[in-house]
C-alpha cells in the first residue's frame, strides 16, 4: 500500500524537478547572476511571450515610456 504513494510522490518531485531546470535555463525572467547585470528587464525581448500559455498578446511600445526611458539613460 505504500508503493503506490511512493511512486505518485516521487513522480510529483521529478516533475517539479524538471519544471524547474526548464524555467531555470530557458526563462528569461529567472536570473542567476543578478550582480552581472544590474538591470536585466532591459534585456528581456517584449515580443516573445513570457508565460507558460498565451493567448492573442499582442505588444507594441508606449510612446510617453519610451521618451521617459531615453531620458534617464
Amino acid at each position: 500500500q505504500l508503493i503506490p504513494l511512493v511512486g505518485v510522490v516521487s513522480f510529483a518531485a521529478a516533475g517539479a524537478l524538471a519544471f524547474s531546470a526548464y524555467s531555470l535555463f530557458s526563462k528569461s525572467d529567472v536570473i542567476i547572476n543578478k550582480s552581472g547585470n544590474p538591470e536585466p528587464w532591459e534585456t528581456i525581448d517584449p515580443t516573445k511571450p513570457q508565460k507558460l500559455l498565451t493567448i492573442h498578446q499582442k505588444w507594441k511600445p508606449i510612446e510617453e515610456l519610451e521618451d521617459v526611458k531615453k531620458l534617464t539613460k
